[in-house]
């Protein structure tokens, strides 16, 4: 039998084609789709499977080298999710990030300001959020939470959430609640000595006041000290924001049978603080709430142009009535 020599060369030449051509096969950018593309890998799922799917799509031509290469660099166990591949992707970077479950984040953007019902909306219309609370009522929805005796307003932390395709309201409404439990328990903690309220939900409930009457950060201390200044002299707080809470059809404009409607919330008829907040309040109304700005100021009026103008006594506020709202009335 006569053995057939292979220079060694030509062994190395092979070797370093092969090696190229893979390298190249990983790394170079994929031409088959123009625009983003979102794929699901369902939770079981093999690289087999999602290899055959991305073929279907458009975007690898040779399913079985991406599995190869997959089994090659030991990354061929993928996590299930949402993954968004955007044109230019090389082969090795879709399957680097579905190994390491860089999965698509979705965002929602809860409001200062808003209501709990405005946040069960934007849950619900939320096309990557399950649903499924949607037919729930409010008391419902606090007993899933795990607070059954709680008022839902006021309790969840108006920020950006991040979140997975599938994650349910009632995940995002715990990690909204936890935010807020949180960052009440920290502020409080920072107070101010000599508050009239002795409790982190007056707080609360005294931070959605300050969020609801005013848009203008630097405003936030100068209101809260009118509140607590009134709360300390046993003035109502007569805030027109109050008056209107709970309305399903207002039209945006508090009118003088709004004040004079008596209900629980309204501090034109009813002294103290509200029994729930009205809004749900920012860190910043928070912080206002327990540490007011020292002053005298008893009254403030809108100026028309998102700020106040604040009083010391009923006949300055009177003055600033006429200046700021009746003379708005008369130029509308």
């Amino acid at each position: 039998m006569r053995l057939i020599s292979i220079p060694l060369t030509v062994v190395l030449v092979a070797a370093i084609a092969l090696l190229w051509g893979g390298w190249r096969y990983a790394t170079e950018p994929l031409e088959g789709f123009a625009d983003p593309l979102d794929i699901q890998v369902p939770s079981g799922s093999s690289l087999h499977r999602v290899a055959a799917e991305l073929n279907e799509a458009g975007v690898l031509d040779n399913p079985r080298l991406f599995v190869w290469l997959g089994r090659l660099q030991d990354r061929a166990d993928i996590r299930a999710g949402e993954y968004r591949l955007r044109p230019g992707m090389s082969r090795q970077q879709i399957l680097e990030r579905m190994h390491r479950g860089d999965v698509l984040m979705h965002r929602l953007t809860v409001v200062e300001g808003w209501q709990f019902r405005d946040l069960r909306r934007a849950l619900e219309a939320h096309e990557a959020v399950e649903n499924t609370l949607t037919r729930e009522s409010v008391e419902a929805v606090m007993s899933a939470l795990g607070y059954p005796d709680q008022h839902p307003e006021g309790r969840f932390f108006p920020d950006t959430y991040s979140f997975s395709r599938g994650t349910s309201d009632l995940a995002i409404l715990q990690q909204a609640y936890s935010r807020m439990e949180q960052t009440l328990n920290q502020v409080w903690d920072e107070r101010q000595d000599g508050l009239p309220f002795d409790t982190p939900y007056e707080a609360l409930i005294l931070a959605s006041l300050i969020e609801k009457e005013t848009g203008a950060p630097h405003e936030r201390g100068k209101i809260a000290g009118v509140f607590v200044r009134r709360l300390e002299q046993g003035m109502r707080l007569q805030t027109d924001p109050t008056t209107v809470y709970g309305i399903d059809d207002f039209s945006g404009v508090v009118r003088p049978r709004h004040l004079r409607r008596d209900h629980p919330w309204n501090t034109y008829t009813r002294g103290g603080l509200p029994p729930t907040p009205i809004a749900l309040p920012g860190e910043a109304s928070i912080r206002a709430a327990v540490n007011p700005e020292p002053g005298d100021a008893l009254y403030f009026v809108s100026r028309g142009d998102g700020t106040h103008h604040f009083s010391a006594t009923l006949e300055e506020h009177n003055r600033a009535i006429d200046r700021y709202l009746r003379g708005r009335r008369n130029r509308d």
